[in-house]
């Protein structure tokens, strides 16, 4: 297996990745290898410097960056030669079995819809992030930013790509799968969910359990919330503000700690021909190492291809 490794994307580039890589080498399996894409004399430097054994890893050279302001499409198209855009090429012709990066988001996924495409059925990809519980465990909310708007028949895709992350990568059985609304009721929300609502209780393609509000996100009720990407994205950045939140006010709180987006790694983009995991701008090395497992795991668990079976 060899995972592609985008070292020039994120704030902290590319001693971040690089520093990321040697911490994910050590929990990978010596058929598994990180192929470094970027810099490869900033890259051996830092190796060296980390005493880390440069055989663990594959280098593929450039100095050309996708900026993270950078037009997502102009910039697939414009810059070739750009670490996430030699990626997606090389993930296109099977010379590597996953991708990551924690650069631009937009030509990540731009990136994604070009070379390697969506799924045949998946209208659209989407965005997961990891929730945690209170009681202990974890559930899934996607979208949460690659599609702003949506239409009724994205959220019911939405609902069973997650089940299928939740079943495959996080062990959980028979996923209960819930629409984030404004009410409880199944007549409440705006016109999205509303007609969204009898869409997911008619199918079953997916265990659906009704609707839960923002006050139910950390309880038990359910293991995959759905909503559109722009409602999921104010959750998203909501959630992540509160473990900042308990540092700046110098406490300590077991179950606040899990809001930190480093134990996570990423989010991967679901619909796609394969996995493909987003960092987050800010990512630090515990946070690289993470996204290099995430997308380890999804090849382990084989879950494009239980994807591609259950839209087909």
């Amino acid at each position: 297996m060899k995972i592609g490794l985008d070292i020039m994307g994120g704030d902290y580039a590319p001693k971040a990745a690089v520093l990321g890589a040697i911490e994910a080498c050590k929990v990978l399996s010596p058929n598994q290898k990180l192929v470094l894409i970027g810099d490869r004399d900033i890259a051996e430097d830092i190796l060296k410097q980390n005493n880390a054994d440069q055989a663990c890893f594959e280098f593929v050279h450039t100095t050309e960056v996708i900026g993270m302001g950078e037009h997502p499409t102009k910039a697939i198209v414009q810059k070739p030669n750009s670490s996430i855009s030699l990626g997606f090429k090389m993930l296109k012709e099977g010379q590597l079995q996953a991708f990551s990066s924690a650069g631009n988001t937009g030509a990540m996924l731009v990136g994604g819809m070009f070379s390697v495409k969506t799924i045949p059925g998946v209208v659209r990809p989407a965005m997961t992030t990891i929730v945690p519980k209170l009681k202990g465990g974890l559930g899934i909310l996607l979208d949460v930013g690659a599609n702003a708007d949506c239409k009724p028949d994205n959220l019911l895709q939405f609902g069973i790509l997650g089940s299928l992350l939740a079943e495959s990568v996080y062990n959980i059985q028979t996923p209960r799968v819930a629409l984030m609304n404004i009410g409880e009721e199944e007549e409440k929300g705006n016109l999205l969910t509303q007609a969204t609502y009898p869409l997911m209780k008619d199918t079953n393609l997916l265990n659906f359990v009704g609707n839960i509000e923002g006050r139910d996100l950390f309880s038990d009720g359910f293991d995959v919330a759905v909503c559109d990407g722009f409602t999921g994205n104010v959750i998203l950045k909501l959630a992540e503000s509160f473990y900042v939140i308990t540092l700046k006010k110098g406490f300590k709180d077991e179950f606040l700690d899990k809001f930190n987006y480093e134990q996570y790694g990423g989010s991967p983009i679901l619909g796609l021909n394969a996995p493909v995991v987003v960092g987050h701008g800010i990512s630090n090395p515990e946070a690289i190492k993470n996204m290099v497992l995430l997308a380890k795991n999804m090849v382990e668990s084989n879950l494009i291809e239980k994807i591609k079976q259950a839209f087909h």
